[in-house]
């Protein structure tokens, strides 16, 4: 069973991503456009479940799955789509997860979505407080539920998706 636990902002989470993306890209070297350290450790100050999330961005989605079985030696799970279309998703750690890596196919709005949400947050830290507290909550409120944690979330994320997205647009 996995538990849900938010914990404080670790200043370590950026070399964590650091290290693990460089494992990464030297599996997948030939098909990695990019590496984005996204999500909630991402964002500096920010209160989270202590699981780094990774975005990979490559410039081929079905060869992805060639890399399978060196995934599989670092400590990864392939879950394949795992239930949004064209993405490739791995966890790290069983029921104790420390890694979650999402790729994509370059052009796929999901990079920019996920990327404009880390960035709105970073620089709105008021809203990323709202979001982190609302994460404390849940987790103290479903402490071994980790779908209504994520269904508790759901109605803010989007909230904060538009304002990403419309912030982004005033950026240019």
């Amino acid at each position: 069973m996995r538990k849900v636990e938010v914990v404080p902002y670790n200043h370590q989470w950026p070399q964590i991503f650091e290290q693990e993306a460089g494992k990464i890209k030297t599996i997948m070297n030939e098909i990695v456009v990019e590496i984005e350290h996204m999500g909630s450790t991402s964002i500096p100050g920010m209160s989270a479940k202590p699981v780094i999330d990774i975005l990979v961005e490559v410039n081929s989605i079905e060869k992805v799955d060639l890399y399978n079985v060196e995934m599989i030696e670092l400590g990864y799970d392939p879950k394949g789509e795992n239930g949004i279309p064209n993405r490739r998703y791995f966890s790290k750690g069983g029921d104790n997860r420390t890694h979650h890596v999402h790729i994509y196919q370059t052009g796929n709005p999901e990079i920019a979505r996920h990327l404009q949400f880390r960035d709105y947050l970073t620089a709105h830290p008021e809203d990323a407080i709202l979001y982190s507290e609302l994460k404390q909550s849940l987790a103290k409120q479903f402490p071994a539920d980790i779908d209504q944690y994520i269904l508790g979330k759901d109605a803010l994320v989007k909230e904060l998706d538009e304002k990403a997205k419309l912030w982004r647009l005033r950026m240019g």
